[in-house]
């Protein structure tokens, strides 16, 4: 029997159904929600990672360990290289939480630039802001939004602003075909243009040796005066402090946050004290409903892996033995 660990926190009823898609004959199913029981464990076959994160020691002290499956498309929490190193196959489910991760992305965008949350602060000190923000309050309708990152949110984030009158132009250094272009009403365009021309800039990228600090203090002079920053993929793709500085000195009106380089922000951290940037707490593909599409991803690959078979989301493939 294969020992299967749901490793953190996960939406209500996560594990049953798990248990019933799992056949109990097969897999042990088994529940480790705190820290202190993650670090403890040793015994771990196969591990299913949302919030927790799997690096060298975690992999290597688990001597039995075979898979590792991330609840979501980022894999930056997991040591690829070590689990490769010792045969440990890794897993995502990419596509699952786009249509959650591009809605929040595209309500940043507007929240950011409808000055949501000046007017509740402004209204919490007594102010009746109606008219205090109107000059720089701006609607997507004729906008143009850049996203940087064509992958399955990106290509929905594209959808959703255009539903509200919003252009779309986008840079990937993978570029989809003209037809895809063509059918998700994306314009490609280089970095430095899309920096320079975007009146929103939206992050759809992981997070890699390559692209931390993607934007960082150079790239946020690139874009237009009054621009919005949204990242909802990884912390560290932005020079958060340099973009602080940037909201303060007017150079951007504002940005959204859903992932920042201090997780969790301290109450002092200066990314809270200003209106113009909206944090949220890493919740992009946090819902309740979202597991009704993981979970089907996670019992197949987990099932396929033991049967033999070939698995469609493995992204540790350069590393594993031949």
């Amino acid at each position: 029997m294969t020992r299967v660990v749901l490793a953190g926190n996960y939406p209500e009823h996560t594990f049953e159904k798990l248990r019933k898609l799992l056949s109990e004959k097969d897999f042990e199913l088994i529940p480790v929600d705190t820290a202190e029981a993650y670090e403890a464990m040793t015994d771990a076959e196969i591990i299913i990672l949302r919030i927790f994160k799997a690096p060298r020691d975690v992999i290597e002290k688990n001597r039995n360990l075979k898979m590792i499956l991330r609840w979501g498309a980022g894999f930056d929490s997991v040591d690829i290289e070590a689990a490769g190193e010792r045969g440990v196959v890794v897993t995502n489910t990419p596509g699952a939480n786009a249509p959650a991760v591009s809605e929040l992305a595209v309500m940043l965008m507007m929240a950011v630039g409808r000055k949501l949350l000046c007017h509740t602060e402004s209204l919490k000190s007594g102010m009746w802001s109606k008219n205090t923000f109107m000059n720089s309050s701006f609607c997507l309708n004729h906008k143009t939004v850049g996203i940087v990152g064509a992958g399955n949110i990106g290509r929905r984030t594209a959808a959703g602003v255009q539903a509200f009158g919003a252009k779309v132009q986008y840079y990937d250094p993978f570029r989809l075909t003209y037809e895809q272009e063509e059918k998700y009403g994306m314009h490609y365009v280089d970095f430095k243009t899309l920096l320079e021309t975007s009146d929103i800039v939206s992050l759809h990228i992981p997070l890699s040796e390559e692209t931390h600090h993607l934007i960082g203090a150079a790239e946020l002079a690139r874009m237009k005066d009054g621009a919005i920053l949204i990242n909802t993929a990884r912390g560290g793709l932005v020079d958060d402090h340099a973009l602080a500085g940037a909201v303060k000195a007017g150079k951007l009106s504002g940005a959204g946050l859903d992932g920042v380089e201090n997780e969790p922000l301290k109450a002092d951290d200066e990314l809270l004290a200003l209106p113009d940037i909206i944090v949220t707490p890493h919740i992009g593909g946090g819902t309740a409903d979202i597991s009704d599409m993981i979970i089907p991803m996670l019992v197949k690959d987990i099932t396929d892996f033991a049967a033999g078979k070939l698995l469609e989301h493995v992204v540790n493939q350069k590393y594993l033995p031949s």
